[in-house]
């Protein structure tokens, strides 16, 4: 059996953000040989799954990685088998230093998304995150409990995400990871998670060798799990880091089936 842990954007998807009938012929081969999914993305739960109905990615078995790992859920069972989540008071920490730097950040309910104004950057985010807002200006009052994950964005100036995590960079050390998932969205979430751990964790629950495990992604919140992964597959649309990460980078883009035609090439 091989496993397949596989980014979303830029990735599993091509640039209209669906898979295309070719990738989704691949991965029905790739099931029906006895395979596994797993859909591994910044993404929260309920966005993967809004991909993976629209995609008919029905198949038996499928897992989901969702808000860089920090919860990893079953789709069979409908039930997370792994949680990590962020203390309610790094949370007030994170937002009141974002506030400083006069960034947009937002947390997430299990189905909604939690911001303190609908502005810029929101509107820009929920182009392809199609989840109602929860407005308030102190998250920690309105969420029901510890989020999986926080995303600072600003969409002209990276610097500015940039410098904010260095200004809260010897705080986060030994409490949250902070890694770009693309130039404008800074994702924070638990230093123990992150797509890497995943590849561990459920190589480890199936009892599948790291060396059956592949991965696949074209930015920087990717680089974990492809050097996680007895093959870590770079597009060729990816980030120049991620290539280097990676032991393969396809011929081919997202918007080209790239994927779907490496992982042909090499397992069917």
């Amino acid at each position: 059996m091989k496993i397949l842990f596989t980014d979303l954007d830029g990735t599993l998807l091509n640039n209209q953000s669906m898979v295309s009938e070719n990738t989704k012929a691949f991965l029905d081969d790739f099931i029906r040989a006895g395979n596994k999914l797993v859909l591994s993305s910044g993404r929260p739960l309920l966005s993967i799954l809004e991909v993976k109905e629209l995609a008919g990615l029905d198949y038996p078995g499928v897992l989901i990685s969702a808000s860089n790992g920090t919860l990893i859920y079953d789709c069979d069972s409908r039930t997370p088998i792994l949680e990590k989540r962020l203390p309610l008071s790094q949370v007030s920490y994170l937002q009141a230093k974002a506030r400083e730097f006069h960034l947009h950040i937002q947390t997430y309910t299990d189905d909604a998304i939690v911001t303190a104004e609908e502005d810029e950057e929101i509107r820009f985010y929920r182009r392809r995150i199609h989840l109602p807002l929860l407005l308030a200006q102190d998250y920690a009052s309105v969420l029901p409990k510890e989020p999986l994950k926080m995303l600072a964005i600003h969409l002209s100036d990276h610097a500015r995400l940039t410098a904010f995590r260095d200004a809260v960079s010897d705080w986060a050390a030994d409490k949250i990871q902070m890694i770009f998932s693309n130039d404008y969205y800074l994702e924070l979430f638990h230093k123990d998670a992150g797509k890497g751990n995943a590849v561990r964790f459920l190589c480890d629950y199936f009892h599948i060798p790291l060396s059956d495990a592949f991965a696949a992604g074209d930015a920087d919140n990717d680089i974990s799990m492809i050097q996680a992964a007895g093959c870590g597959i770079a597009m060729a649309n990816a980030a120049p880091e991620v290539k280097e990460a990676a032991d393969i980078v396809t011929p081919k883009d997202n918007d080209n089936d790239g994927l779907a035609e490496f992982l042909r090439s090499v397992l069917m």
